[in-house]
């Protein structure tokens, strides 16, 4: 099993949400959060005044998959979070131990 961390614009979301439902995906974090990378922030005016905004908002999604499920759901998300411009995001695999189910107390991949 894997974790998917993938941190994108906000306008691409949902977009990206219903191409893993077609996956066949439905479990998801999702957390609406700020941040930057090499793009470094935005310039801004304000009447007539320039200001920079170093923090941009981003949506970060959370996904367990099952370890042969990742290229298909990793190339899902490039093809449709992708503008091409810089701040398009990252996407972040780790390996998962252990998966429980709190509810039922199933184990490993029947508790995605």
């Amino acid at each position: 099993m894997k974790s998917i961390i993938t941190i994108i614009r906000p306008d691409k979301f949902e977009s990206v949400k219903n191409s893993l439902e077609e996956l066949g995906i439905h479990g998801m974090t999702v957390e609406d959060v700020k941040g930057r990378g090499r793009q470094l922030g935005i310039t801004e005016s304000y009447r007539g005044k320039d200001y920079n905004v170093d923090l941009l908002p981003k949506v970060r999604l959370e996904i367990i998959v099952k370890a042969a499920d990742v290229d298909k759901v990793v190339n899902s998300i490039i093809e449709n979070a992708k503008t091409g411009d810089i701040g398009d995001g990252k996407i972040f695999i780790s390996p998962i131990e252990e998966v429980v189910r709190i509810r039922t107390g199933e184990r490993g991949e029947e508790a995605i």
